[in-house]
């Protein structure tokens, strides 16, 4: 028998007895429907999921239109606001003094190719430049995953005790050996630390502007090399060498004890444990081609870093003093390489970007070859600075994109930079064996040498994009 209640009447009926009454002649399904809508608040948990029954939870979860979970959203990076950009700033001191320092390596070249300290061919001396850079780049094969695991402290800690140290050590080397321990292995272990850091920090904090955010961070290392440089050639001139690598050190302390009390890891560390290799990505083509690209593009940039003052001072195009401020300027026209390409490449792509970088930077160097007066070393110093520091800001930026499980994001660009790392090994001195192959100073085999290695980085990158979207032109990549 149906309920027949008069229409002025009907809203005294409760909610309640409308529903049961309405379960009576509903199918199970419209039912349960309506059971869901009615449920008290107070039966609610924060995502709005219904907590009474296990069987009503179930059917929620399983509708269509269930609501995000609000740890799936805090579990975004903000891209953005003063804690993310703050970070970057964090990331900046760190680039200063690790990169920064290693990119004034031009400027000890010059120094030692004089005999003050010791006596040695420009191979070998070019030797303690490259064990630095390798160093640098290799200290990431254990200090990725240390990163990983949650130690950021622990590094930034030992990274500004390896260059402080380092430098202090270094005021007191009387040899060649003495030098290659202190600057090579103590100075390049340190800023590895403080390199990985600086890199592994800013994928946690920034997604779409992670290009700029990277490129801004690294623009640390370009106006590091500017300060370092241009202190370093005004202090030698007046206090010599032991105290112009002391100053560098306290300069370098000073700078860090910022990034060391006030940089936090946003993830949580990985809960599993984690090995020094991530073996996916021996299985990952991109990411190895981009590993080999980068080997070349490391091998070009230290020829750069450890010649170009040293081109400008034995070819009578400048004067001692001046040869020092060409790695400044060298270092100025980076910065902007760094920012420019890098905001390119968040609307464009990072590998879209690095591409054809590399392969202006390679016929940059070819030119060089003609290079006969001060404003010509000038102007290549400026065209090299700015897109060469692609070398420096960009694999970070790719390294993240080519990775999937971002709680690996250490792992990953510290075994990267750790295998690309033996190009600055090989780099430098084998630039000088060419350099000295015909017995005089033979610049136009060197900048040959020089342009042809950017230019494999540039077909090696460009083999990347390809194996990522093809040969389409028109795709973000």
């Amino acid at each position: 028998m149906t309920l027949r209640v008069p229409l002025p009447f009907s809203h005294l009926i409760s909610t309640r007895t409308s529903t049961t009454l309405a379960q009576m002649q509903s199918p199970p399904s419209a039912t349960l429907d309506a059971l869901d809508a009615e449920q008290p608040s107070s039966l609610l948990d924060s995502d709005g999921v219904n907590t009474s029954t296990s069987r009503d939870a179930n059917h929620l979860q399983n509708r269509p239109c269930a609501v995000e979970k609000p740890q799936e959203k805090a579990g975004l990076p903000p891209d953005g606001g003063f804690v993310a950009w703050f970070h970057v700033a964090c990331s900046f001191a760190l680039f200063f003094n690790s990169w920064g320092i290693l990119s004034t390596f031009g400027v000890f070249q010059t120094h030692y190719e004089s005999g003050d300290i010791f006596t040695a061919s420009s191979s070998d001396i070019s030797w303690i430049g490259a064990v630095q850079y390798c160093m640098a780049m290799m200290t990431g094969f254990w200090a990725g995953p240390a990163y990983d695991r949650g130690y950021l402290r622990l590094l930034v800690v030992l990274g500004g005790c390896g260059v402080v140290l380092g430098h202090t050590a270094l005021s007191f080397c009387k040899t060649y050996a003495q030098v290659l321990l202190a600057e090579g292995f103590c100075v390049g272990i340190g800023a590895g630390c403080l390199f990985v850091c600086a890199v592994s920090i800013l994928p946690g904090y920034f997604t779409s502007r992670l290009g700029l955010a990277m490129g801004i961070a690294s623009s640390g290392s370009a106006i590091g090399a500017v300060v370092y440089s241009v202190v370093a050639s005004k202090l030698l001139k007046h206090l010599g060498f032991a105290w112009m690598v002391r100053i560098l050190g306290f300069i370098a302390l000073g700078i860090l004890a910022v990034p060391v009390v006030a940089m936090r890891m946003r993830r949580a560390p990985s809960s599993r444990s984690r090995g020094f290799i991530d073996r996916s990505a021996f299985t990952d083509v991109s990411y190895l081609l981009f590993v080999v690209g980068t080997f070349f593009a490391s091998s070009t940039l230290s020829t750069i870093n450890s010649y170009i003052s040293f081109f400008t001072e034995s070819n009578r195009l400048a004067s001692h003093d001046m040869s020092f401020y060409i790695v400044a300027i060298l270092n100025a026209a980076s910065f902007f390489g760094r920012i420019i390409p890098n905001f390119a490449s968040d609307h464009l792509g990072p590998l879209n970007v690095i591409f054809p970088c590399s392969l202006v930077t390679g016929l940059v160097s070819l030119c060089t070859i003609a290079v006969n007066s001060l404003a010509g070393a000038i102007m290549v110093a400026v065209w090299l600075g700015f897109f060469s520091g692609v070398f420096i800001a960009m694999p970070p930026v790719c390294f993240a994109s080519l990775t999937q499980d971002k709680s690996a994001i250490g792992t990953r660009i510290g075994m990267g930079y750790s295998l690309a790392g033996l190009g600055y090994l090989a780099g430098a001195p084998a630039a000088g064996k060419v350099l000295n192959s015909a017995g005089a100073l033979d610049w136009h085999s060197l900048w040959l040498y020089c342009g042809l290695m950017s230019i494999a980085a540039s077909l090696t990158y460009l083999a990347v994009r390809v194996s990522k979207m093809g040969f389409r032109v028109l795709v973000k990549g």
